[in-house]
């Protein structure tokens, strides 16, 4: 398969009963305007940093995806540098994918979005609107509502007397003492209220649950206030009888859904096979993860991982192991991803295993080598931007726009090009970033490259002029930035209707071969919809 191939090829492989990944390389704007239903955003910006984590078998095979204007085959000549040995890219790219008659999907996270839908109208995940919610809240009637995103989204905003609970942790660390009391699970739009009602009801919770509808969006459009700054409240910790009780209800979750349990000295076993892509992921909380591992395990909370699990996983139907302590998170988090088509496994107590090696990559890519650059100080960037010279700045184009460098231009590694070649760059940004796009500038005969350190408030602090540009770049070169429905969460009320109205349509634009990519099966719901 190495090489261009038709969307049409590049379609039925996607579809086919083999591992295989879809990696769009253009950045995250241009990729979130509409990319192929199954493609994994991987930007061309960070693609070394990025690829070895989302494909670790280098014989994989991986498709990918551009605007057909050449990144893809940069990408694939960057990527056999790193190891990888079968890879094509989609001739044309993305419009050429439309011009074959398949949809192009806006919005990120799309598998586990619409998972999200299909759980809601097969599993009948029950729901409850704002105007409920806020009559039992009016009524003081007792009930239990919960903020099923991670702390870092509750304290942006949540709704009124909501507790933070992460998605994967309720279930651990669930604890009512009256079984008939009701509990409401939201998040800002859709996917996290439902998927935590499912968890809940899938763990055995006795408790009527329910996902609010639209979740804070769909509050803030009914024209009721959110509470913004609210302070999380530590996850509690849990007695050797809430353990138990978390080991039980793990057991009765890997019973019903037939999920396999593993111990670490079957990883190897799994990640013998030449054939097959393996992940290992710790699901528990970054304070637990922290602690202890198996080594080699990669952090992938419980909330995020079903919310999001593209960021994680770019191989379809890989091989995957989830571990946390009693197996109550790893079991939950299991049947999501059973449902998206991934082949799981579940390994409780990985706490008891840290400092044990997980399974040998055989098949592993190599590392990318970047070069090292001498350090510029600011003041000799800024000096040699007001002598004419190149002062590039690489960090996002809405930080650009907040605040730079007297003299810098904006750019982005795909768009590097037509500089001369004798003349100095000094180059502003993270160091993986501005060491790939060096490395790049050093294969095009550049041999005066510097790294200029620190960020706007550094630089006023020094007494530096320090721009800002609501225009540069403009919003059509800035095609790092999503402004699809962007500005959502900060009161504008037209994108928070066109956010939901984007989720709720997603299923409605599957075509059949889309739609089989799921493996949804029997819902815990036994009652229908309050």
């Amino acid at each position: 398969m190495p090489g261009p191939i038709t969307a049409v090829a590049a379609k039925a492989v996607l579809h086919g009963k083999d591992e295989v990944a879809c990696l769009d390389v253009r950045e995250h704007g241009q990729y979130g305007e509409g990319h192929p239903f199954l493609a994994v955003p991987c930007p061309c910006s960070r693609l070394e940093i990025l690829a070895p984590a989302l494909l670790p078998r280098a014989s994989v095979p991986v498709i990918l995806v551009d605007d057909g204007d050449g990144v893809a085959e940069r990408a694939a000549a960057a990527l056999a540098g790193l190891g990888y040995r079968d890879v094509a890219w989609i001739e044309g790219g993305a419009a050429a994918w439309a011009q074959a008659g398949f949809t192009l999907f806006k919005g990120v996270n799309l598998p586990s979005k619409t998972l999200g839908e299909l759980l809601e109208a097969e599993w009948h995940v029950p729901r409850i609107d704002v105007e409920t919610l806020d009559a039992w809240q009016r009524e003081e009637r007792a009930f239990h509502l919960f903020d099923g995103r991670p702390a870092s989204e509750y304290r942006k905003m949540t709704i009124p007397d909501a507790a933070s609970m992460p998605n994967g942790e309720l279930a651990h660390r669930f604890s009512v003492a009256d079984p008939a009391e009701p509990v409401v699970i939201h998040c800002a739009g859709r996917t996290r209220s439902i998927v935590g009602a499912a968890s809940l009801a899938l763990a055995g919770v006795p408790n009527p649950v329910f996902a609010l509808e639209n979740g804070t969006q769909g509050w803030a459009l009914s024209g009721r206030a959110l509470h913004h700054g609210a302070t999380p409240a530590p996850l509690p910790d849990l007695s050797e009888d809430a353990r138990l009780r978390s080991r039980d209800r793990a057991d009765a979750v890997i019973a019903a859904n037939r999920l396999t349990v593993i111990k670490p000295g079957d990883l190897d076993r799994l990640a013998a096979d030449p054939a097959r892509t393996l992940y290992v992921l710790d699901v528990r909380t970054e304070a637990e993860f922290a602690a202890g591992t198996l080594t080699g395990a990669v952090h992938a909370p419980a909330v995020q991982l079903v919310q999001a699990s593209d960021a994680w996983l770019g191989v379809r139907r890989a091989r995957v192991v989830l571990g946390c302590d009693t197996g109550l998170r790893s079991a939950t988090a299991a049947v999501f991803l059973a449902a998206l088509n991934y082949e799981v496994f579940v390994l409780p107590g990985i706490e008891t295993f840290s400092g044990h090696s997980g399974p040998g990559r055989r098949d592993a890519p190599t590392p990318p080598t970047l070069p090292a650059l001498e350090p510029m100080s600011v003041e000799a960037a800024v000096a040699l931007a007001a002598a004419g010279e190149t002062l590039l700045d690489l960090r996002g184009s809405l930080d650009f726009r907040a605040g730079h460098l007297a003299g810098a231009r904006w750019a982005i590694r795909p768009r590097l090009g037509g500089l001369d070649p004798a003349r100095p760059v000094a180059l502003v940004g993270t160091a993986e970033v501005v060491a790939l796009a060096a490395r790049d500038l050093r294969a095009a005969g550049h041999a005066d490259i510097r790294h200029v350190a620190g960020d706007p408030a550094v630089w006023r602090a020094s007494g530096l002029a320090v721009e800002a540009m609501s225009d540069d770049p403009p919003d059509e070169a800035a095609i790092d930035h999503l402004f699809f429905v962007h500005d959502r969460h900060d009161g504008n009320l037209d994108a928070a209707r066109r956010y939901l109205a984007w989720e709720m349509g997603l299923v409605a634009q599957l075509d059949p071969a889309e739609r089989a990519e799921y493996r949804i099966g029997p819902g815990p719901f036994a009652s229908p919809r309050a």
